[in-house]
């Protein structure tokens, strides 16, 4: 009896701490939207993994193009409304998908375009790096399924 109440207790530890990784790995995601919007280029440099790739409908280029294009404004995140969110823990890694309407100037151009938009995060001793970013673009009725 003794035994199956710790295993129950070590089991009940492990969904909470799960639970808690999951809650900051979704908050890094939003806080990247905050600072891509704000051409924060001395909070992203460290956040985005030296070997990042970003996936964009234009073209797939690394952390440094991705930084530049950031800090030059040719894309400018304005503002991205998230609308669903789910994460997936394996390990170090983790998966994030969020369901976006992301407002933009794209190369001068207004553009308001529905996303889901898929992140790679791998944790390095204590800090979670983004490895990778994808966008794909949906409709506003996609739902992203837990």
């Amino acid at each position: 009896m003794k035994t199956k109440l710790l295993g129950l207790f070590f089991a009940f530890i492990l969904v909470i701490r799960s639970d808690a990784q999951e809650q900051e790995i979704l908050n890094l995601s939003k806080q990247k939207w905050q600072w891509m919007a704000e051409k924060n280029i001395e909070k992203l440099e460290p956040f985005f993994h030296p070997q990042s790739k970003f996936v964009h409908m234009s073209g797939t280029w690394k952390k440094d193009e991705e930084l530049e294009i950031i800090k030059t404004g040719s894309i400018w995140y304005k503002k991205a409304t998230i609308h669903d969110s789910d994460v997936e823990l394996f390990g170090n890694t983790a998966i994030v998908w969020n369901r976006i309407t992301l407002e933009s100037i794209v190369r001068g151009s207004d553009a308001k375009v529905e996303f889901t938009v898929t992140e790679v995060y791998q944790k390095n001793k204590r800090n979670w790096q983004l490895l990778a970013l994808t966008f794909s673009s949906v409709k506003d009725t996609h739902i992203i399924k837990k």
